[in-house]
């Protein structure tokens, strides 16, 4: 037990309290997680009772916050900034969260070296890296380039649940897992809080493939008839991206021809298809919805990749420019998933200019450069909603809010696919915009919106937690965003990065 001063313990509590709060639980519900009583989380969170180190990390992760680093007991990061000036320069798009966390999982397919190369070094990589390396995976970093070696057994006994139940991307295991072995047992998957998001399409599309998952107390436990093999096309009730992504992983070591239907075309899933050509896997129809899969039984070979530029991060450095009335030039922008977004933002009366298009590493992505300037916006004619691949990307949806607060005008945004996230859009109201929560789906966002600093506790989903911090940039005076770590989930260096347009934001902890 470390025994500290009062004020000390006085401060984690109110840590402990402010990181529960953002997760949405109640005292009770934390204790269960511990597995202790209501009153030793009010005694924790009132600084009445001594903690050990054991304890602050047991309730980070219960809490996916970071209270505990190098051993000594220390405060989630939070940023002040000093926003209300306009930014200028360039800044390249970095690579896809969302690919990269598919090609780590879709290593497991291949019995030989997977390089990936330029991969963004976010804590949602760190969480599927940690996983990889529990159940035997050689993962090596070389600066941005990420080198992975499955073991001719993995050690599925061993995975790290902890790491694992802090991001939803562990789902994306079931595909190739079910080559690997007859049954194991996955965590429930994290992540951001964006509702209830349910296994039930992955079943659904697994279950062609034999296999047979079914949740248990914490944990999903999966069984796959090797003998059972898809014998008609597999038709997927949910155009999802990881889904599809898991239908195709599945696909990908049965030497047959296995046709998904009702597939997403969306940009990750066809990264994953352009890393499986390299493993010999030939995949008809990418960027449409009907993906015609060649397997192999067999793949063992050394394969490099490049994942694509991530078209939700470019978004989030548009944003910036617009609700901070600067001119900036993003770079390496994949116009192929922002074409919607660009035509919306210019009905609106965005000026941008783009340069010719030329071709990611990966040499299939289509790239270009976009200058943005300063613009008076007005609403659009229509709601904002989101639509499969190639209409407006649903993680771009958020960043409208921000955008619509600036603009003049009344602006309807639908969020229909979350049950939740639209609801995080109103903690802009705390920086001044008039943000109208009508359901839990859609949203008033009126306009233009004269922004104040504030202080706000930073939402659990991802997308509208960068809203806030963008929305911050606009905000004259100094802003105080807290417990960024979910920004950190998909996000390599964000406030930096920003700080390199000029933009003012410093990291801070408490304690």
């Amino acid at each position: 037990m470390c025994f500290v001063s009062d004020a000390y313990l006085q401060q984690i509590g109110a840590l402990v309290r402010d990181a529960r709060k953002q997760r949405g639980l109640t005292q009770t519900q934390l204790a269960d997680a511990l597995q202790t009583s209501q009153s030793a989380v009010a005694r924790i969170e009132q600084g009445k009772q001594n903690v050990s180190l054991e304890i602050l990390a047991r309730i980070g992760t219960a809490l996916d916050t970071g209270l505990v680093q190098l051993g000594t007991a220390v405060g989630p990061t939070h940023l002040r900034v000093r926003g209300g000036q306009q930014l200028s320069g360039a800044i390249d798009v970095k690579s896809s969260k969302n690919a990269a966390v598919a090609l780590l999982c879709a290593s497991l397919l291949n019995d030989g070296t997977t390089t990936l190369r330029g991969v963004a070094r976010i804590e949602e990589v760190n969480r599927v890296v940690e996983v990889l390396r529990s159940i035997g995976v050689a993962a090596v970093w070389d600066g941005s380039d990420l080198r992975l070696r499955p073991p001719a057994d993995l050690h599925l006994h061993q995975l790290d649940a902890a790491a694992a139940r802090r991001t939803r991307s562990v789902l994306l295991l079931l595909g190739p897992l079910v080559h690997r072995a007859p049954e194991f047992e996955l965590p429930y998957a994290g992540g951001c809080d964006l509702g209830t998001r349910t296994v039930e399409p992955h079943k659904s599309a697994l279950r062609p493939f034999g296999v047979k998952i079914v949740a248990t107390d914490g944990s999903y436990h999966v069984e796959r008839d090797s003998s059972v093999a898809p014998v008609r096309p597999i038709v997927l009730t949910e155009r999802g991206d990881t889904v599809t992504e898991n239908a195709l992983m599945a696909a990908a070591r049965l030497d047959q021809v296995t046709v998904i239907r009702n597939a997403s075309s969306n940009y990750m899933v066809q990264d994953l298809c352009f890393y499986l050509a390299l493993l010999g896997v030939e995949v008809e129809g990418i960027g449409s919805t009907t993906l015609t899969v060649h397997g192999r039984s067999e793949i063992s070979c050394d394969v490099e990749y490049s994942p694509s530029e991530d078209p939700i991060e470019a978004m989030s450095l548009l944003t910036a420019a617009i609700v901070t009335g600067s001119e900036i030039t993003v770079r390496r922008t994949p116009i192929e998933f922002l074409e919607v977004e660009l035509a919306v933002l210019e009905e609106m009366g965005l000026e941008v200019s783009r340069s010719e298009e030329y071709t990611a590493a990966n040499g299939r992505t289509r790239l270009v450069d976009l200058t943005t300037r300063p613009s008076v916006l007005h609403a659009p004619v229509d709601k904002v909603h989101p639509m499969p691949f190639p209409g407006l990307n649903i993680d771009n949806v958020p960043f409208f809010a921000a955008i619509a607060a600036v603009a003049r005008g009344r602006t309807l945004i639908h969020d229909w696919v979350y049950e939740n996230r639209a609801i995080y859009l109103t903690e802009l109201n705390r920086l001044g915009a008039q943000v109208t929560l009508l359901d839990p789906h859609r949203v008033w966002v009126d306009g233009p919106t004269r922004f104040s600093a504030a202080e706000v506790m930073c939402p659990p989903a991802l997308r509208p937690a960068v809203v806030i911090l963008l929305a911050m940039l606009a905000a004259p005076g100094v802003s105080v965003l807290r417990n960024v770590y979910v920004i950190d989930r998909g996000y390599e260096d964000l406030a930096q990065r920003l700080s390199s347009l000029g933009a003012h934001i410093e990291p801070f902890r408490d304690v």
